[in-house]
């Protein structure tokens, strides 16, 4: 950016430097003999226009030579536009730094029955990843305690893809019971474990894509796979990002303003995050969010006088 004090100018211009001449000739006799004169504004294109002989030694014009100086926080840029800020909400660090605190306890419920705690440790990898993805099939639309018990009971008589593909319809609708719309889980689980069988050789895949052609496997199921079965961080997703934390991610965020405008589901909260949100914060935001989301921000009467942001949260005011 050019400096106003460094050309001269207040702070209402900038002077650009410029040069350009452009040189012509005139024929005019005088006493028998050709004398050059200086041509007048507006008489180039005419002259030309009425002349049949090009004008010998015309010189080119000179490109116009525009000078920037670099201001005091951009030396060595030169022209080079600077991009523009992120938009960031207000207060975020401070509130994650609060919210941070009242968390420190890890004794939300989240903090013992996530997905993470779902599946068996000394299963091999691939089981173990199978165990990952089912946990989260189950987890929509149900609380962490309701799913942590259905995994016990599929865990008791051996979770693997085969043992789902020789349980019967009855008997897996009787043990996943009473999560959230169970009996089109029933259908997903027993339809996703085929496909792992016949095109994965027992395992999960390792991609975002792959995993969403999954019948029953949603972005946010997808994106917990892969960082949870497969280590991959591929979206704002955790061991905790489950679709019923979902709702606490979402509300929360809606609460803070963390969204330029109101968001209306956890999918688009969730893209809407990934916008501004440092990339080293994804793996933790989560579960920092569902825990806060369960103890002190509730759906209903949240706790507002127990938490440490509210002076700083927008919703608490209008409370």
């Amino acid at each position: 950016m050019c400096s106003p004090q460094d050309f001269g100018m207040n702070s209402g211009g900038v002077r650009m430097v410029t040069r350009s001449r452009i040189s012509g000739l005139r024929a005019r006799t005088r006493g028998g003999r050709e004398e050059a004169a200086p041509l007048r504004k507006g008489e180039a294109s005419a002259e030309g226009e009425k002349s049949h002989h090009p004008v010998k030694r015309q010189r080119k014009a000179q490109s116009l030579n525009v000078a920037y100086e670099a201001s005091d926080g951009e030396k060595g840029e030169g022209t080079k536009q600077l991009k523009a800020p992120s938009w960031e909400p207000q207060n975020w660090r401070q509130q994650l730094a609060n919210i941070r605190t009242m968390r420190s306890g890890k004794d939300a419920p989240v903090d013992q029955l996530g997905v993470e705690h779902c599946y068996d440790p000394s299963a091999p990898p691939e089981v173990r990843r199978y165990q990952v993805l089912l946990s989260l099939m189950l987890s929509s639309q149900t609380k962490d305690q309701v799913t942590a018990g259905a995994m016990q009971r599929l865990r008791a008589r051996g979770l693997t893809v085969d043992s789902i593909l020789q349980t019967d319809d009855s008997t897996l609708g009787t043990l996943i019971y009473p999560v959230g719309f169970w009996r089109s889980k029933v259908k997903y689980i027993k339809q996703t474990s085929a496909i792992l069988q016949q095109r994965y050789g027992g395992d999960i895949p390792a991609s975002v894509a792959e995993l969403l052609t999954l019948p029953g496997v949603g972005p946010k199921m997808a994106h917990l796979a892969m960082a949870v079965a497969w280590g991959t961080v591929s979206g704002i997703a955790c061991p905790v990002f489950q679709a019923a934390v979902d709702t606490h991610v979402h509300r929360i965020s809606n609460r803070l303003k963390w969204t330029k405008k109101v968001t209306k589901s956890p999918e688009e909260t969730r893209i809407a995050l990934e916008e501004w949100l440092p990339r080293d914060l994804w793996s933790e935001i989560n579960g920092l969010l569902v825990g806060f989301g369960q103890q002190t921000c509730l759906p209903v009467r949240p706790r507002c006088q127990a938490c440490l942001n509210q002076a700083l949260c927008p919703a608490a005011q209008g409370l």
